[in-house]
């Protein structure tokens, strides 16, 4: 059957399936039917044995004698009224008074004469037959003898094939009603495997698990009723799904939260329809597209791809911090181009004093901010954060300053975890400050059981209500770009806090401030 195609296998099948019962209930019928027939003319003949032992002449001969032929006579009437093969009547000491064959009158019989009436199948003289045995008692009220009445098996097996036909036209019929809906079914099961045979099923089967477990990008497809029927391994990885996940719905497998509801297509469908969403999870940056599957103009459900993006957003951040730093370092060479070029005139028109004053007026600002910066912070890492962000802040025209009283010391706790948050603190507030009149963003520092940090600014603030939103990754008040996603910033640092055990908080505008409580006893 290898090379048959899958519809012809289906229907072979159920066919020979359907003729092996039909032929083992068409023989446990006839089986059942014989054995029915059997018991009919076994009662049959019993009753005729009754009727011939209740015959008054009969009885009379049997108990008083000299009745001649009389018996023989009537055996042999009612024989032909009743059609069976044979009436033998017996007295009580085993010889035979009547007999089809009248030869054997006379003659003793070899079995045992019988105590009550009852039926079977006797083989007798003239073979096998359905054998009815009844006693015969006289006038006076005893027994005198008894009456065996035979239909041959012959004539059971008659009356049996006589009724074959009608019962195999209702097999016949059962039969090609079953044909007909194994045509059927078979014909429906083609269309719905779109016409492919078993060894292709199998090897799309092999195929597409090999596809799904082999990729690199997570894929999550569900059902109607939002089920998930297919989870690849990558899934499972950035999910946290584990060996869970399939027929459970969203509800059951992930908590209330932006995944959950950019996954059910929610967030996206607010956000405008778009195909991709980005979501912040503890471990992972996602790009997350959804796109429902149509099947003939019907919706069968929906399939979720899921990208890691982690590396590729820090590198985007960095490529962003860098480019802004370079911008700001080309406009200080333009700028100290243009200086050197004033004091060149200076000194050729003869100058020289007010060429040295001019210096000492350009370049006294930023080395106050440098020495200001070291006296209050002893490492290294973060006083070059807090420099780089200060050249970043001064080409957009913002001024960087850090508070009095700030302290930081050489080995402070959750170093790294301290330059992430502290470091988009901070390109969030010049980038909300500038623009502003005297636009500004104030740092302050302070190690001391852990850390306290706050980075406010001058720009226009949180708007009012949206103090509940603004750590959601995606949240933004500027438009989106092309090289960098925004909205993840703020949302990077609520998740580094909360992972570091400390506390962030916000206060609604005019100008933002944002305050962070980092534990000690970690570095």
């Amino acid at each position: 059957m290898r090379g048959r195609k899958l519809s012809t296998r289906i229907l072979t099948s159920q066919l020979t399936i359907l003729v092996a019962s039909l032929l083992v209930g068409f023989v446990l019928f006839a089986h059942e039917e014989r054995a029915q027939l059997d018991n009919q003319y076994e009662q049959r003949v019993l009753a005729i044995a009754k009727t011939v032992a209740t015959a008054p002449e009969i009885q009379s001969a049997m108990e008083y004698g000299g009745s001649g032929d009389l018996i023989q006579n009537t055996a042999q009437r009612i024989l032909e009224a009743t059609h069976a093969r044979y009436i033998v009547v017996i007295d009580t000491h085993g010889i035979r008074q009547s007999h089809p064959n009248p030869a054997l009158i006379g003659k003793p019989i070899t079995e045992p004469l019988i105590t009550r009436d009852q039926v079977g199948i006797d083989a007798g003289s003239l073979g096998r037959s359905a054998n009815g045995k009844a006693l015969i008692y006289g006038p006076t009220g005893g027994i005198v003898g008894e009456v065996s009445v035979g239909i041959l098996e012959r004539e059971v097996d008659r009356a049996l094939w006589s009724e074959i036909p009608a019962f195999a036209l209702w097999f016949g019929l059962a039969l090609g009603f079953g044909a007909i809906a194994s045509y059927v079914l078979a014909w429906r099961l083609k269309r719905r495997t779109f016409g492919l045979e078993l060894e292709e099923i199998a090897k799309l089967l092999q195929e597409r698990e090999a596809m799904l477990h082999g990729i690199k990008e997570g894929v999550i497809a569900f059902d109607r009723a939002g089920r998930v029927t297919i989870v690849n391994d990558e899934a499972r990885r950035l999910l946290g799904l584990g060996t869970t996940g399939l027929g459970l719905r969203l509800e059951e497998l992930l908590p209330a939260g932006r995944l959950r509801d950019v996954l059910a297509g929610t967030v996206l469908a607010s956000e405008g329809g778009g195909l991709d969403a980005t979501v912040l999870t503890d471990e992972h940056y996602l790009t997350v597209n959804r796109r429902p599957v149509v099947l003939q103009g019907r919706e069968l459900g929906a399939v979720v791809t899921l990208r890691d993006r982690t590396e590729l957003s820090g590198l985007l951040r960095e490529l962003d911090s860098v480019r802004g730093l370079t911008d700001a370092l080309r406009a200080q060479q333009h700028e100290f181009s243009n200086r050197m070029h004033t004091v060149a005139g200076l000194l050729e028109l003869g100058e020289p004093d007010e060429a040295l004053a001019y210096l000492t007026t350009a370049a006294g600002g930023a080395p106050a901010l440098s020495e200001s910066v070291r006296e209050r912070i002893a490492n290294p890492l973060v006083v070059g954060l807090i420099l780089a962000k200060s050249t970043v802040a001064a080409e957009r025209g913002v001024t960087l300053t850090l508070t009095g009283d700030s302290w930081l010391g050489d080995s402070p706790p959750h170093l790294q975890g301290l330059l992430t948050v502290l470091g988009n603190l901070i390109d969030n507030a010049i980038e909300a400050a500038a623009g502003s009149a005297d636009a500004a963003v104030t740092v302050r520092l302070v190690d001391g059981d852990g850390i306290a940090l706050s980075v406010s600014d001058s720009g226009p603030g949180i708007p009012p209500g949206s103090l509940e939103t603004i750590f959601q990754d995606g949240y933004s008040t500027k438009p989106q770009t092309d090289v960098l996603r925004r909205g993840l910033g703020l949302a990077l640092v609520h998740r580094l806090v909360q992972r570091l055990g400390g506390r962030i908080q916000v206060t609604e505008g005019p100008g933002a401030m944002f305050t962070v409580s980092l534990p000690g006893g970690a570095t």
